[in-house]
């Protein structure tokens, strides 16, 4: 056995995020963080007998840069009126 040969370590795990933490960073309502989890557009698993929901931090940050290209998109196509961007105080 080489004794310089750095030790070797298990897997590395994404880090799971709860739907209410994925609620708070997108600080959305509740019930459009479940209809993205439902619908697919956000990937999610489901963990146990009970429903506990997890969302990778991985794929909330890929939602959350693939929401801004579509955007991005959608302003540069003219079908996002000036107007429609408001404030939400």
């Amino acid at each position: 056995m080489n004794e310089n040969a750095a030790p070797t370590r298990g897997p590395v795990f994404p880090r799971m995020l709860t739907l209410e933490q994925v609620q708070e960073i997108l600080n959305v309502k509740s019930a459009l963080v479940y209809s993205l989890v439902r619908s697919g557009e956000l990937p999610a698993g489901q963990f146990g007998g009970r429903g506990v929901w997890r969302v990778r931090e991985s794929d909330l940050a890929a939602y959350i840069d693939a929401a801004f290209v579509k955007t991005a998109e959608r302003i540069a196509a003219g079908q996002i009126p000036e107007d429609d961007v408001t404030s939400e105080d």
